[in-house]
């Protein structure tokens, strides 16, 4: 079953230069992507390339700057900032990535028991996660950063919700509490719920995703089959898919020319084109997303290999 749906997203922020003109930042563009319960979809990329906002697109929680066209629907209803509410804490979960976004007033026991929580569950969750058992009595500025994020972590796993979407729900666990995190999320998708992992570490995601998906300036060059990065990077169709395994420690670190463009100066046709070594006059046309080898593909020369 689809549990979520993106269409052809665009999310633009309203900014000011010098001397008070205003013009509209496009972060995200012809941007689709789904989920479907049962399975873990990881959006990988670099910083800046769009991950967490898509996060904050799907919840409503984009600032009052913003402006969003597209499509989303939750099991086949459309939904926008106001609907999607309905089914936060229930249906959805959100492991925000800033640790800021737990109630600085409230005790993180309360917080992660939440209305439909019990105090049995939260306990067994903090024992799980090695958070002592005073930390249930702590306000959230008496936590380490480590520990607030593993509240955040336990939060999300408190009900047992049909959706979870986790923004880079690792960073500050130790390899061993970031592995039970992930193994916890692997047993609710073979349970059927469905999981967007947001996340830099794609050795971690490899070793429980599904599905990945390959961001790059705000758009997705490429979701494949997991088993297409894991076996070998010329099973994967994008050249930036390819460099983003090259780039792994065990593959030497090995770097490409460039960096990412800013979003006040995207261009036409494929952003990745200035650094990639298959570039030639094709590649500044307009490039759809296209079926190539069991993955989707936003690359004119992908059905070329």
């Amino acid at each position: 079953m689809e549990l979520l749906n993106i269409k052809e997203l665009l999310v633009a922020f309203s900014m000011y230069k010098k001397g008070f003109r205003k013009y509209e930042l496009e972060v995200i563009h012809q941007l689709s992507l789904n989920v479907n319960s049962g399975e873990i979809v990881a959006v990988v990329g670099s910083s800046g390339s769009g991950k967490s906002i898509l996060a904050e697109a799907v919840l409503g929680l984009l600032p009052k700057n913003s402006h969003m066209h597209g499509e989303i629907t939750y099991k086949g209803q459309k939904v926008d900032k106001k609907s999607i509410r309905k089914y936060m804490g229930t249906d959805i979960a959100y492991i925000p990535q800033s640790i800021d976004h737990l109630d600085p007033i409230m005790k993180v026991g309360k917080q992660v028991m939440g209305v439909h929580g019990s105090k049995e569950r939260q306990r067994k969750l903090f024992k799980q996660y090695g958070l002592p058992e005073d930390t249930e009595k702590k306000y959230p500025f008496q936590c380490s950063g480590g520990m607030a994020r593993r509240v955040l972590v336990t939060s999300a796993l408190m009900g047992k919700p049909d959706l979870i979407i986790a923004d880079e729900p690792t960073p500050g666990l130790d390899l061993k509490m970031a592995l039970e995190a992930l193994k916890d999320f692997r047993e609710l998708a073979d349970a059927g719920t469905g999981i967007l992992l947001i996340t830099h570490d794609i050795d971690l995601a490899l070793g429980v995703a599904d599905r990945i998906a390959v961001f790059y300036a705000g758009s997705v060059l490429e979701v494949a089959p997991v088993e297409d990065f894991v076996k070998h990077k010329d099973r994967l169709r994008h050249p930036y898919s390819q460099a983003l395994i090259n780039a792994l420690p065990q593959n030497n670190f090995e770097p490409i020319r460039g960096t990412q463009p800013y979003a006040g100066d995207l261009f036409s046709g494929c952003l990745f084109a200035p650094r990639c070594h298959m570039r030639d006059d094709k590649c500044a046309c307009d490039v759809p997303m296209m079926d190539v080898r069991g993955g989707k593909v936003r690359c004119v020369h992908a059905a070329d290999g």
